[in-house]
């Protein structure tokens, strides 16, 4: 598929800023428990990217390529956590799809919402427009779910789901990258379209005045004055 970001980068009023074409990844929670506080999510003190790609093809095999490299030792029975384990500090296994995403600055608010019009129009209902006229064109196409946890008196990774159960997300996985690129070329050809090819309404009827100077604005006002003192002398307006 050709480059959304050139498309839009050949724009002189759009240009991106950051993106992502739509990722798998498994994300072992960081520590939780930091100075006597509980912080959820976990992406700091320790937070690991066990696995990640942006290339749909290699999401299939991700589970046996992590086993052969990682520092951590897995355990796969599909238990459950023991009740006494589960606490507000725990360290959680995260299986992500993370669909495209896109930031673009625009030269101004009509170029801002031309461009936010238009993806929300190919069904990227979670873009909006930030300060500074940045447009951010988002959809929810997303999976987050947990795996298992990482048992910290042993180092090992203990999943809580059976390996039958990550060949579904995979597969699932799979359908919402197709999704995804459905959903980016319908952008792309809607962008191109109406943004980058556009020919000007000629039907319009919107007339654009020209910028006038301070002299040719005072010309005019004093035009304008001495034709209404002309209109007040005439002989129609003498009672």
């Amino acid at each position: 598929m050709p480059s959304i970001i050139d498309l839009i980068n050949a724009s002189a009023d759009m240009v991106t800023t950051s993106s992502c074409s739509g990722r798998v990844s498994v994300f072992l929670e960081g520590t939780k428990s930091y100075n006597g506080e509980v912080k959820i999510g976990g992406k700091g003190q320790g937070g690991k990217w066990l696995y990640v790609t942006h290339d749909r093809e290699k999401v299939i095999g991700w589970l046996d390529e992590l086993k052969s490299k990682s520092e951590f030792s897995f355990e796969l029975s599909g238990k459950e956590i023991p009740t006494e384990k589960v606490t507000g500090s725990i360290r959680y296994i995260l299986y992500k799809y993370e669909p495209f995403i896109l930031h673009v600055k625009c030269r101004d608010f009509q170029a801002a919402s031309k461009l936010y019009n238009t993806a929300m129009s190919c069904g990227f209902r979670e873009s909006g427009i930030g300060s500074n006229n940045l447009v951010a064109i988002r959809i929810n196409i997303k999976l987050d779910v947990p795996l298992g946890y990482l048992d910290e008196t042993s180092g090992t990774l203990k999943f809580f789901v059976t390996p039958e159960y990550v060949s579904v997300l995979d597969s699932l996985s799979l359908s919402k990258f197709d999704e995804n690129t459905r959903k980016m070329q319908a952008l792309y050809d809607r962008i191109e379209k109406e943004l980058i090819n556009c020919a000007p309404d000629v039907n319009s009827k919107v007339n654009i005045m020209p910028i006038e100077t301070k002299e040719e604005r005072r010309e005019r006002k004093k035009r304008e004055g001495m034709e209404r003192q002309r209109q007040l002398k005439s002989p129609q307006n003498v009672l």
